[in-house]
């Protein structure tokens, strides 16, 4: 069974964790997940634990395509005030940052942060370097590219194929590095075509083998709501669906904007794979 050290709070798999995302911007994809005061902020997380999330990300810089470039203390103005309050409220959350800047860790890894979240595949060394030194968990999210050219590097093969090596050969990279807690994230809508993103979920036991937590964030993104002709804000119930088959596949931890519908999920995972432990067990 795998964990992660979560600066002496140990995280276990026993069962998948659910993390519920609060974008601290004006811009983010998904409107019903900004949220632009403290007070704003933690009404939303307080409701998320109660929920029953696991972990709150939170992010000060979205990443959808064509969104406005945020200078880094921007992005920390953002975070920090919140980090601090949360900490004051919550005596044992678990907070992650989405972030890929060595300052702006380092900025609320100071203030009480656990995990980074880390959206450009290792890309700044410096941020590599002081999450093997804090000893804090990682999230290394597969891309090609930057935020504003992903869709540039969206040729595969195989897309479950390469997305799994392209991840084993940075996640040894890293051990190389002195990160030992790396929890590894395929990337979904992040140089991936609605059609490989599909693909690469119908794939995703395969990344099991890498034998690291899987992530898995594909709440109310594109490849559910433009298949399904709609807008974000319509896509809870096709989210359901796609967290649910990440789980049955193997999912660690989701990342969803509805935490509440993503617990039942998994209940219901769980209940469903019970008896398939049970199987097992008497044909021994």
């Amino acid at each position: 069974m795998r964990s992660i050290n979560c600066r002496g709070n140990i995280i276990t798999f026993d069962k998948p964790k659910i993390m519920g995302v609060v974008n601290l911007t004006p811009d983010s994809f998904f409107e019903g997940s900004r949220k632009q005061t403290i007070d704003a902020v933690v009404q939303s997380v307080e409701k998320m634990l109660q929920e029953g999330a696991d972990i709150i990300d939170l992010g000060g810089f979205s990443t959808r395509p064509g969104a406005g470039e945020v200078d880094e203390k921007t992005e920390i103005d953002r975070l920090v005030p919140v980090v601090r309050e949360l900490n004051k409220r919550f005596s044992k959350i678990v907070m992650s940052a989405d972030t890929f800047r060595y300052t702006v860790g380092r900025a609320v890894l100071d203030e009480g942060v656990s995990i980074i979240n880390d959206i450009s595949f290792g890309a700044e060394g410096r941020l590599i370097g002081l999450c093997a030194d804090e000893k804090v968990p990682y999230v290394l999210m597969h891309m090609r590219g930057t935020p504003t050219d992903i869709m540039k590097n969206a040729e595969y093969g195989s897309v479950t194929a390469e997305v799994f090596c392209e991840l084993q050969m940075k996640t040894e990279q890293l051990r190389r590095e002195g990160l030992v807690d790396v929890i590894i994230d395929p990337g979904f809508g992040f140089s991936k075509t609605l059609e490989q993103n599909y693909e690469l979920l119908n794939g995703l036991e395969l990344l099991k083998k890498l034998n690291r937590p899987l992530f898995v964030g594909v709440s109310r993104k594109t490849m559910i709501h433009k298949l399904l002709q709609m807008n974000a804000d319509q896509a809870l119930n096709g989210t359901t669906v796609v967290n649910t088959i990440a789980l049955l596949k193997g999912a660690d931890i989701l990342r969803v904007h509805d935490v509440k519908e993503a617990v039942e999920a998994r209940e219901i995972v769980l209940k469903l794979q019970s008896f398939n432990q049970t199987d097992k067990r008497m044909s021994l």
